[in-house]
């Protein structure tokens, strides 16, 4: 009997690791045909019923629609019709609508690099029309009547219906049933085409934009003002909850709302950045703007905004994404530090001082100074005029604080600042006549509480020009945002008296941000104080890493860090920030290099700084379980309303809450 050995069994030879791996049979070059090559781009540009909407609705804006009527069935997986009542189409255009390539939007390689229009590349109906059942019907301004276009027999026949284009698509994916299988359900799927069409709406409030599900009206937004428009779409609470944005330097404009950091929510579902009118999500500008709230946000909540971005067409490329939703911009750095300081700076005044605007009854602010009608009602810059016009100065691009924002140059380290932070005020002791204390005669206090005394505005701390929030006279007593104190409660909060009704301060919470933006202003006053290395720390570098330092010495040097090539393989720091000499030299080094070589160069470094900084805040900041006599929480509410960005602590934490009298008369059932 033969009997086969293991070493001498196929399966055994094919599992040798010596044996070679089988080779596929040869497969000639060919062309691909038209339709599968239409299939392959459609893959690219639609991805569910949402996407055709978006190609569908870009179309109609480019047309000049003024109403848009968007009709689905079954999440828009059945039908999708995108009606208009655009300039239309020629008839004896619409044949060469649907070829792929064919647009009436670029002509050269210069309007290519200078788009102005939502859609450009001429692929939208073309790849529709290869993956569903679909048919253009459009009536061009003149014409005696219109004409439809079936895309799968190419028919052309004339069609009753008003200036305009219809554009009708049915059984979306019917030809690739496998890419079908991967939709998710109807409600789900209409869910994205409304956001859709929300993003559209947001951008362009002069559209009227109206959409059907099912034969059933599910979202109208009439044509109006920016400011109605906003309020329809995302709601009167965001409208309530939101601050204006405003910046405008060279060929940048950038202008908004951006949300309070107590409206943040849970989930990025409320951010919206649009560039030259186009919806994007942008790594970048995110990034810009969650720096801008990285102090004020307690946890990994969300904020809420809305930006809108315009800039020199020829400054942007917009042809980097088949669905057009990613740019790369010329000067990404300048952008970014832009986008990151015009949310601050909406963000830094306090809430109190729109409780003294309400209870003033003040006037509507001045719009901004701009060419009529370029600017949103909506929009009211006015409280930011100041730094908007320091900002043209054009502030250093790498600075870790821009020139503007402060207007000394001495050099000082962080425990320089804490010494000098120590020396003029205290834990808490504010630089105002305070005489009385926690621990004075019950007399006294009660007479202190007959006839509060006005301590004198606390002196700006050394290097403080910078806080935005500055009263060159106290202000009257009945005009005080945060009114006067009158108790405190278990030795955590302060309670007070304003023209609304009740305050409630988080003593500790809101004396760390005090001193924490105190320090800020402080550093932020003074360059970078650089310590030279006994012995220079070297690190195995990417090429990127060598490259970025060799390109920006200039910049690491203003940030106190001295990084230069020791080979083509290896980088050596020689000097590091004064303030961070108990940190990872390696780690700090390859951050800065790494921010420098997407984002702003000076983050890092700021980032740590300001996390020293807060944590000194924190230790310097009153304790709970003191008790305060009247005039310290007087002064306490005086030093918030003077501070930016006081409603928050260092940890996002809230520092006061209003409670009004009809708040308080509901809680007692008055009036009813």
């Amino acid at each position: 009997m033969d009997v086969s050995t293991p070493e001498s069994s196929p399966s055994s030879a094919a599992s040798a690791p010596d044996s070679p791996a089988p080779v596929a049979p040869r497969r000639a070059i060919r062309e691909l045909p038209d339709e599968l090559i239409s299939q392959i781009a459609a893959g690219e540009v639609v991805e569910r019923p949402a996407s055709v909407v978006r190609e569908l609705v870009d179309n109609a804006l480019d047309a000049g629609a003024s109403q848009i009527q968007v009709k689905l069935m079954a999440g828009g997986v059945r039908a999708i019709v995108v009606e208009d009542d655009g300039l239309g189409i020629p008839a004896e255009e619409l044949p060469l609508a649907l070829k792929r390539h064919a647009t009436s939007k670029i002509r050269s390689l210069d309007e290519l690099e200078s788009v102005a229009t939502m859609g450009f590349r001429g692929e939208a109906l073309a790849a529709i029309s290869s993956v569903a059942e679909m048919s253009v019907a459009s009536r061009f301004a003149g014409a005696a009547h219109a004409h439809r276009l079936d895309a799968r027999s190419g028919e052309l026949v004339p069609a009753a219906r008003s200036r305009g284009t219809s554009v009708e698509v049915r059984e979306l994916f019917f030809s690739t049933p496998a890419r079908r299988k991967f939709l998710k359900t109807d409600a789900t799927e209409l869910a994205h085409c409304l956001e859709s069409v929300r993003r559209h709406a947001l951008a362009r409030p002069d559209v009227g934009f109206t959409v059907w599900h099912e034969g059933k009206l599910v979202e109208q937004w009439r044509a109006g003002s920016s400011e109605a428009r906003l309020a329809d779409v995302l709601g009167d609470e965001f409208m309530a909850e939101s601050r204006p944005v405003y910046a405008e330097n060279g060929p940048l404009r950038i202008y908004g709302r951006a949300g309070l950091p107590e409206a943040a929510r849970s989930r990025a579902d409320m951010q919206y950045v649009y560039v030259n009118g186009r919806y994007v999500r942008d790594k970048l500008i995110a990034h810009g703007i969650r720096s801008a709230y990285e102090d004020v946000l307690h946890g990994h909540r969300q904020p809420c905004y809305v930006l809108f971005i315009e800039i020199a067409p020829d400054r942007v490329d917009v042809n980097v994404h088949p669905t057009k939703i990613e740019v790369r911009f010329r000067d990404g750095r300048e952008v970014h530090q832009r986008v990151r300081y015009a949310v601050q700076d909406a963000l830094a005044t306090s809430r109190s001082a729109e409780v003294a605007s309400t209870a003033a009854g003040d006037a509507e602010p001045p719009t901004v100074r701009t060419a009529p009608g370029s600017t949103p009602a909506w929009f009211q810059p006015a409280q930011h005029a100041a730094s908007q016009q320091a900002a043209e100065a054009s502030p250093p691009l790498y600075a870790g604080t821009p020139s503007w924002r402060s207007n000394k140059q001495a050099t000082l380290g962080l425990a320089e600042v804490a010494t000098l932070y120590g020396q003029t005020a205290p834990a808490f002791s504010y630089s105002t006549a305070i005489h009385a204390n926690a621990n004075a005669n019950a007399n006294a206090n009660a007479n202190a509480a007959a006839e509060p005394a006005r301590p004198d505005p606390a002196p700006a701390a050394p290097g403080a020009e910078g806080l935005a929030v500055r009263s060159g006279t106290p202000l009257p007593e009945h005009d005080w945002p945060l009114g006067r104190a009158i108790a405190q409660i278990q030795g955590v909060y302060v309670l007070a008296e304003n023209a609304q009704g009740l305050v409630i301060v988080d003593m500790h919470a809101a004396h760390e941000r005090v001193v924490y933006e105190r320090l800020k202003a402080n550093l932020g006053a003074a360059a970078i104080e650089s310590q030279p290395l006994l012995i220079p720390v070297t690190f195995a570098a990417t090429a990127q890493e060598i490259a970025t330092a060799e390109a920006h010495a200039e910049a690491l040097q203003r940030l106190g860090l001295d990084v230069a090539p020791l080979s083509a393989k290896m980088l050596a720091v020689r000097a590091r920030p004064a303030a961070l000499a108990g940190g990872d030299v390696v780690e700090l080094a390859r951050g800065v290099l790494a921010e420098l070589a997407q984002f702003d160069a000076s983050h890092a470094i700021e980032r740590a700084q300001h996390e020293i900084l807060a944590t000194m805040a924190c230790h310097g900041a009153v304790r709970a379980n003191r008790q305060l006599s009247l005039d310290e929480m007087n002064a306490l509410l005086r030093d918030m309303e003077r501070t930016e960005r006081a409603d928050q602590c260092n940890h996002g934490r809230p520092t006061w809450r209003q409670l009004s009298m009809r708040e308080l008369d509901a809680l007692f059932l008055r009036g009813r």
